[in-house]
């Protein structure tokens, strides 16, 4: 009879010693991670917060406006001495008098005529087109008292925003403590008026910043996102339609997808360099005008569009492709009939960041000269336009304190262009989205 001896069993690997601890090791460095992982997001959302801060900070002023509220007498020895009612006649009349003289009226022990000058300095030049508009629009308010909004000078709405210190001596500011007591019985005397800066959203770009607009480049911008999105949305999915669906896989092909995912990576001013070279050397198209800019921020965002749209046909099943063609229909009609309406919400996802990602653009417009000074509003594709970040490029450079913040409310209109833009891509996502 044989003896069975029995030995004690080994413990399973996974209950060792050791494997306890590296398995501890392992946590604690997951932990680690993901704390590394927080503390990276909140550095992020800590510096989009300081941006975010300083720009409304700096611009949010901007949105309010001073004006000088006067009664003006529409003096007829100055309008239109004829009485002929000639339209050449009013347009070309001395309205910046009738504004002067409404100041001086409020002033009466102001004589000489240095003070004189100094006083009415306080008015802006625009003053005088809004009154002749005014006159233009009715004559009938020649020979008659009427009380107005006028601008007042940046400088002095400064002063009143706070954005000039009084305390600094007199040499050190632009506005005189003269000045600055005119200011105060102006508005004792209730002939300051603030109210919402319509001027801001109302008028072109200017010379003086209390005139400064945004129509200009608002404007530009949505002539030149049109011709954007006219080319680069017909084009980038019938490209990305074309490679995903039906082009052979070959080495032409391949090196067809290697360039459209170079491209993507291109800096933005070698479009630009493009577009100087080609449509404005070779083609001869309209300089600064949104058609040119369009052509050149679609060829930019194709390589974005082509790549979206071939990611969201891919991620279609192919059992939809399968049933289809199982029941007869041809591969163009798979394509137009089942996999592009499911592929749309990403498609249409794509787009839109493309064209937000055009709209913030600055450098290939600079290159095909949208830098230069537009006053008027474009009213078609060919005439010379600017768009919003040149107009924010273009009023950075400028050293007076109302650009500065007429800069930082332009960035947070553009922001918030963006920001819909994003939440449109977002919103028509979530609708059109369908999950198997």
């Amino acid at each position: 009879m044989t003896d069975i001896i029995s030995t004690p069993r080994a413990a399973a690997p996974y209950q060792t010693d050791d494997f306890a601890a590296r398995l501890k090791k392992r946590y604690a460095a997951e932990r680690r991670f993901k704390m590394y992982g927080m503390a990276a997001i909140g550095v992020a959302l800590a510096m989009l917060a300081v941006l975010l801060a300083s720009i409304v900070a700096q611009g949010y002023t901007a949105f309010a406006q001073h004006d000088l509220a006067l009664e003006v007498y529409f003096d007829p020895a100055e309008i239109d001495p004829q009485g002929t009612r000639d339209p050449d006649t009013l347009s070309n009349a001395n309205y910046a008098a009738l504004a002067r003289n409404a100041l001086l009226a409020v002033f009466p022990e102001v004589e000489s005529r240095t003070d004189r000058r100094r006083l009415t300095a306080m008015i802006s030049n625009g003053a005088a087109f809004e009154l002749r508009q005014m006159v233009m629009d009715d004559p009938s308010l020649i020979g008659t008292r009427k009380s107005v909004n006028l601008a007042l000078a940046s400088d002095y709405d400064q002063l009143l925003k706070g954005n000039i210190d009084r305390r600094v001596p007199e040499t050190d500011r632009k506005v005189t403590d003269q000045q600055i007591a005119w200011i105060d019985k102006l508005v004792a005397n209730g002939n300051i008026v603030n109210g919402f800066n319509w001027r801001l959203f109302l008028n072109g770009d200017s010379r003086d910043p209390e005139l400064a607009g945004l129509k200009a480049g608002l404007v530009g911008s949505l002539l030149t996102l049109m011709v954007t999105l006219g080319l680069a949305i017909p084009i980038g999915i019938s490209a990305a339609v074309y490679l995903e669906e039906f082009a052979p896989k070959n080495k032409l092909t391949d090196l067809i997808e290697v360039n459209i995912n170079n491209l993507a990576a291109v800096p933005s001013i070698v479009f630009g360099l493009l577009g100087l070279a080609v449509f404005l050397n070779v083609f001869n198209m309209p300089r600064s005008a949104p058609v040119v800019g369009g052509i050149v921020l679609a060829l930019m965002t194709l390589p974005t569009i082509i790549i979206a749209g071939r990611a969201a046909l891919k991620a279609v099943p192919p059992s939809i492709r399968e049933a289809a063609l199982g029941v007869g229909a041809s591969p163009l009609q798979v394509v137009t009939h089942h996999v592009l309406p499911l592929a749309m919400p990403g498609i249409l996802t794509g787009v839109i960041i493309g064209m937000a990602h055009a709209l913030g653009e600055t450098a290939p417009l600079l290159m095909i000269g949208m830098i230069a000074f537009i006053v008027d509003t474009p009213s078609g594709f060919g005439d010379a336009a600017t768009v919003l970040p040149v107009q924010i490029f273009m009023w950075a450079d400028s050293p007076e304190r109302g650009f500065v913040e007429r800069t930082s409310a332009a960035i947070m209109v553009l922001l918030a262009f963006l920001i819909a833009m994003n939440a449109i891509a977002v919103v028509l996502r979530k609708h059109f989205e369908r999950r198997w």
